[in-house]
C-alpha cells in the first residue's frame, strides 16, 4: 500500500472513530458519573434523588406533649411557609451562594447508628476540610424522646457558639441522652448549663427543629441519614467515595435550580 492511500486510509478511521465516539459515547469518557442513576423528584423542582444504603425510620412526633405550653411550640403552618419561601436558604443556611462551594444538608438522629458513621464521612471529606463544600447540619428528631433531648440540646449549645463541640459529643457517645449526661457534656464544654436548659424549651429551638421537619416532609424522607448535596438526594448509608464524586458532579453543574437566586 502506498504511503498516500495508507495516509487516507488512516484519516478516514479518524473522522469513524470520531463519529461513532460522538454518536454512542464511551462511557469511561463519555462522563466519570455514568454509573450513578438518578430519579428525578417531582417535588421539590429541580432536585433529583440516588439510592442510598439502610436508614433509621421511625414516627416520633418531636412536639408531643407541647400543648401544656403553647409558647414552646412552634407554628408548624410558618415552617412551611418560609422553607417554601426561601428553600434554598433554609435547606443550606450559612451558604453564601458561592458557586465554586458546594452546599451540602444533612439531616440525623443521634439515636440513629448509621448516622453516626455517616456524619463522620461527611465531615471527612477532602472538599469539607479544604472549603470546597459547606455542609448545614439538620436535626432531625424522629427516633423518640431521647433523640428529641439531644437534639435541643445540641441546638441550645449552638446559642452559646458551641454546636459544633456538642455535636461531635453526642454522636461518638454510646449513651443515649439524658438530662444529667447532657449536664455533664456542657460542664466539659464550660457551657452554661441553667442558660442551656432554659434554651433547649425556647421557641427558636422549636423552630429550628419544625423548620427541619418541614424539610423532611417536602423531600419525603423516609428516616435518617438523608443528606442533599446540592441537587442531589442521598437517603440512608453511602460510601465516603460515593459522597466525594457526588460534590464534584455539583461543582461541575453549579448550583441548584433553587439556589439560583441566591
Amino acid at each position: 500500500m502506498s504511503g498516500s492511500r495508507r495516509s487516507l486510509l488512516l484519516d478516514g478511521l479518524a473522522v469513524a472513530g470520531a463519529y461513532f465516539l460522538l454518536r454512542d459515547g464511551i462511557p469511561a469518557l463519555r462522563s466519570r458519573f455514568a454509573s450513578l442513576e438518578f430519579t428525578v423528584l417531582d417535588s421539590p423542582d429541580g432536585f433529583r434523588r440516588i439510592a442510598g444504603g439502610q436508614t433509621s425510620s421511625g414516627g416520633f412526633d418531636p412536639f408531643v406533649g407541647l400543648d401544656a405550653n403553647p409558647q414552646g411550640r412552634p407554628d408548624t403552618s410558618e415552617a412551611r411557609a418560609a422553607v417554601e419561601t426561601d428553600l434554598c436558604g433554609t435547606l443550606f443556611a450559612g451558604w453564601s451562594g458561592d458557586p465554586d462551594v458546594v452546599p451540602i444538608a444533612s439531616f440525623s438522629d443521634y439515636n440513629c447508628p448509621i448516622c453516626r458513621i455517616t456524619t463522620r464521612r461527611l465531615a471527612q471529606l477532602d472538599a469539607v476540610t479544604e472549603g470546597g463544600a459547606r455542609i448545614t447540619w439538620h436535626e432531625l428528631p424522629i427516633l423518640g424522646e431521647t433523640s428529641l433531648l439531644a437534639a435541643r440540646a445540641a441546638l441550645a449549645a449552638d446559642r452559646q457558639g458551641a454546636y459544633a463541640a456538642f455535636h461531635d459529643r453526642l454522636l461518638r457517645s454510646p449513651f443515649r441522652a439524658t438530662p444529667e449526661y447532657l449536664q455533664a457534656v456542657a460542664a466539659d464544654l464550660d457551657l452554661d448549663h441553667d442558660r442551656l436548659a432554659a434554651d433547649m424549651t425556647s421557641e427558636a429551638v422549636s423552630d429550628r427543629i419544625a423548620r427541619s421537619l418541614a424539610l423532611r416532609a417536602l423531600f419525603s424522607f423516609a428516616g435518617t441519614p438523608a443528606i442533599v448535596i446540592g441537587r442531589t438526594v442521598v437517603e440512608g448509608d453511602v460510601e465516603k467515595a460515593t459522597l466525594a464524586r457526588l460534590v464534584e458532579m455539583e461543582r461541575e453543574e453549579g448550583p441548584p435550580p433553587a439556589c439560583s437566586g441566591v
